[in-house]
């Protein structure tokens, strides 16, 4: 019954986000007709009579949409009005490069702010924890734009450790190459995890369980792992899935600053030059791609929280 929920629920989502972003592109000012045959001196009634009958231009908005929703459904998102070419070939040439960067960013962001936030909350109250409070701290309120200016000046420009742009060829050289905009990404997110670590960590140790634990003389290293960080994943996975899923929605602002050819990058040149049908596409792909990543969190969970899957069973 809760699957039929979930499943319903996404359903219904998507149906009106795909109405949400077409009514957008439909709203949107400037006639994507004289986009589509560019040349102001082809611009006869006939011509314009002609386009507007082929993308279907000529009817009215909710048939503009039935017949749009229903290429989706057969897997066609359309052609791109710039590239004239399929945009499921367009996306797929650019996804890789951005799922690359989310997956690397993921990677920092999970591993590193766990660490920090596991350290911080076994050193609570002393100079290590006031240290690493302080630094993820101030790392939150640094924008992303800011903080990949900084490294390309850095660690491309004046050291020349990293490439300035470019996602790299083979494995080890697009790890190379994204290293910066990985970092860039992800550290704002690193902080974030971090003070959640600390949070349910400092949360847990102070429980009636973990007390009884430690009176029957278990040791602290496995006080810590067995019960209290055990007991802390569940909300740090949730936020991490959630870090995620606005990762694979917001990394715009990255690829632009370091020239990558991915899927936010794509999205400003197509909203730049009234690429409607690569517009439509890309965002419908990021809600989708937020929908996907908050569903395997909602499976996750319950298989780190033995209380979370035993009241569903119940």
């Amino acid at each position: 019954m809760i699957a039929l929920r979930r499943l319903g629920a996404m359903v219904a989502t998507l149906v009106i986000s795909s109405f949400v972003i077409f009514g957008g592109m439909y709203a949107a000012p400037g006639d994507p007709v004289s986009f589509l045959i560019g040349n102001p001196e082809n611009m006869t009634p006939e011509r314009i009579a002609a386009v507007r009958a082929e993308y279907h231009l000529d009817q009215s908005f909710i048939s503009q949409y039935l017949i749009w929703a229903k290429d989706l459904l057969q897997g066609d998102f359309g052609s791109s009005m710039v590239y004239q070419q399929p945009v499921t070939d367009l996306l797929g040439t650019r996804l890789p490069v951005t799922l690359s960067l989310v997956t690397y960013a993921a990677v920092l962001f999970i591993v590193i702010g766990v660490f920090l936030g596991v350290l911080s909350a076994l050193r609570r109250g002393t100079a290590v924890d006031a240290l690493i409070t302080g630094v993820t701290t101030f790392a939150t309120s640094i924008p992303n734009f800011v903080v990949a200016v900084v490294l390309i000046s850095v660690f491309a420009v004046k050291l020349r450790w990293f490439a300035v742009s470019g996602p790299g060829e083979g494995f080890f050289g697009r790890i190379h190459h994204l290293t910066l905009p990985a970092i860039a990404l992800a550290l704002g997110a690193i902080a974030v995890v971090s003070r959640v670590t600390r949070q349910t960590m400092v949360e847990q140790q102070t429980l009636d369980h973990v007390e009884a634990a430690r009176s029957y003389g278990l040791s602290s290293r496995k006080t810590v792992l067995r019960h209290v960080l055990r007991n802390s994943l569940g909300p740090v996975i949730t936020m991490c899935g959630l870090i995620l899923a606005g990762m694979l929605a917001g990394t715009v602002v990255v690829e632009s600053v370091f020239g990558l050819n991915g899927i936010g990058s794509l999205l400003v040149e197509a909203i730049n030059t009234h690429d409607f049908p690569v517009v439509q596409a890309i965002l419908l792909y990021m809600v989708i791609a937020y929908m996907v990543v908050t569903i395997l969190v909602d499976l996750i969970y319950p298989l780190l929280d033995a209380r979370v899957l035993a009241g569903s069973e119940s």
